[in-house]
């Protein structure tokens, strides 16, 4: 069985399909986000979205901040697992910090996080003697986090509210609760999986050992803890009435990044938002806009700022130290043939 998915899995891959599938995928989201999102905005009065954001606490914008700080410092352990688990101890924390802050801060502004996410991994881990399967290593092993807490989210969240993600999907909450609890399932069954010997996928030089039971639970709980800072931070900027509680605001919001990241566009734009008009319509829509405009503003536009300048602080560094290291080698270079010199001219100089 497994084999003839790993055949039907690379026939899709020589046809390229997979890759024709996922951009056909993403332009129908994002072709779908945008006529959504055209009527949920039509109408809507600008001013007023303007005074909603005005007429935002202060205290729910420092505390907003709070819990998205406290996300990316969650994401800062995706980097330290994953390092730690291709063999790589000796590698500081704070490289780990600065690789998964500045990568993700970046690869959601820009959009295709998987490549530009991981290239600026590679720009940060090279200088550890890191190569770029190394590096792939670590972002397979940090997005396989992503998703398990993603998954655990979602299956326990729509578990307990399926009405939630029936507002997105427009499914019957039955049939969203039945998905949910195949998720959990998928979830149990996956570390009952690596639990049972160490599993290994890839091959050559491209293989991967899969973390084990523990280290897979603990995976689950990073993902989860990271999902909830973020949801926690929504969940304080959206209007207060009426209060739908946070189990059902947490699953609609990841269900809009979900649909945000499979569209690949930047930040999830216009994707995100049309899912979190439409999983939230019963708040007001211009004081809903106002909170998620504030969101964007902290989750991505602040981080990245940050992080474009972290990066270019860390490149004059290097460059700076590169140039010092280039005079010092030149310099002894230059010794011996100036010591020479003064041999020739004036003798031994021990003499």
């Amino acid at each position: 069985m497994l084999e003839a998915i790993r055949r039907a899995i690379s026939f899709l891959r020589q046809k390229q399909i997979l890759h024709k599938l996922g951009v056909a995928v993403s332009i129908a989201v994002i072709g779908i986000a945008c006529y959504v999102l055209y009527h949920m905005l039509r109408g809507m009065d600008v001013d007023d979205v303007v005074e909603a954001i005005k007429e935002t606490e202060p205290r729910s914008i420092a505390l907003a901040a709070l819990f998205v700080a406290a996300g990316y410092f969650t994401l800062t352990f995706y980097d330290l697992f994953a390092v730690r688990a291709i063999g790589r101890a000796d590698i500081p924390y704070r490289v780990n910090a600065l690789a998964a802050f500045t990568s993700y801060s970046i690869g959601h502004n820009v959009g295709a996080s998987v490549f530009t996410g991981g290239a600026v991994r590679y720009r940060i881990y090279a200088n550890w003697g890191l190569n770029a399967i190394d590096v792939a290593k670590i972002c397979f092993l940090a997005g396989l986090t992503f998703w398990l807490g993603n998954a655990a989210v979602l299956g326990l969240g729509i578990a307990c509210h399926p009405e939630a993600a029936a507002a997105i999907d427009q499914l019957p909450p039955w049939l969203n609760r039945l998905f949910a609890f195949g998720i959990i399932l998928g979830l149990v069954a996956y570390v009952a999986w690596v639990s049972a010997r160490p599993r290994v996928v890839g091959r050559g030089l491209w293989t991967v050992v899969l973390p084990g039971g523990s280290l897979t639970l603990l995976q689950i709980l990073i993902g989860i803890v990271d999902l909830g800072f973020c949801a926690l931070a929504m969940y304080v900027l959206v209007p207060d009435e009426p209060n739908l509680g946070f189990v059902v605001v947490a699953v609609i919001f990841v269900s809009a990044t979900l649909l945000g990241f499979a569209s690949h566009s930047p930040g999830g734009l216009g994707v995100f938002d049309a899912a979190m008009l439409v999983g939230l319509w019963q708040m007001d829509r211009e004081d809903l806009l106002a909170g998620m405009l504030l969101f964007r503003l902290l989750y991505y536009i602040a981080p990245f700022v940050i992080s474009v300048i972290l990066l270019t602080f860390r490149e004059v560094i290097l460059g700076a130290r590169n140039k010092r290291l280039r005079q010092v080698a030149q310099g002894l270079e230059v010794e011996p043939h100036r010591e020479a010199a003064y041999v020739r001219e004036r003798g031994d100089p021990s003499a």
